[in-house]
């Protein structure tokens, strides 16, 4: 039976699924930002098991409101990281995580009301077009009967 990362001490590793779900970031971005910052990584066992040491989560942690929090792109965040900019970044901005993401999602803008549609059947002209192409059809069903 799996012990549960709830009860996990602090400084305990974790699977790549216990830190998914402690970030709330699916399990296949982890795998892609490990390929994108050579500053993760996790200790890799055999059967290749992933466990992510606490710094290895805080640095998750960090590049997770970098991107979704603040906005960076992955290069952005990596130049960041290139020129030693990520503490001062995080510090300009206070602490990210108690910036709530919803808050910076727009809400969306009111429908309009779309104006009722007109029915071709009631149309004049559209009765007058209908006729004319029945009469086209019964043309081409003569000329091509022979």
């Amino acid at each position: 039976m799996a012990i549960s990362h709830r009860k996990k001490s602090a400084v305990a590793f974790r699977t790549i699924s216990e830190a998914s779900e402690e970030l709330d970031v699916p399990q296949h971005v982890l795998r892609f930002w490990e390929t994108k910052f050579t500053q993760i990584r996790p200790l890799k066992r055999g059967g290749r098991r992933r466990y992510y040491r606490p710094e290895d989560l805080d640095l998750l942690r960090t590049i997770r409101d970098l991107l979704y929090v603040q906005g960076y792109t992955i290069k952005g965040v990596q130049r960041l990281f290139k020129e030693g900019q990520v503490e001062e970044v995080l510090q300009q901005v206070g602490n990210a995580e108690a910036v709530e993401v919803k808050d910076a999602v727009p809400e969306p803008a009111p429908i309009e009301k779309l104006p009722e549609p007109v029915l071709l059947s009631q149309d004049a002209d559209f009765a007058a077009m209908l006729a004319e192409l029945r009469l086209i059809q019964t043309d081409f069903r003569q000329a091509f009967s022979l």
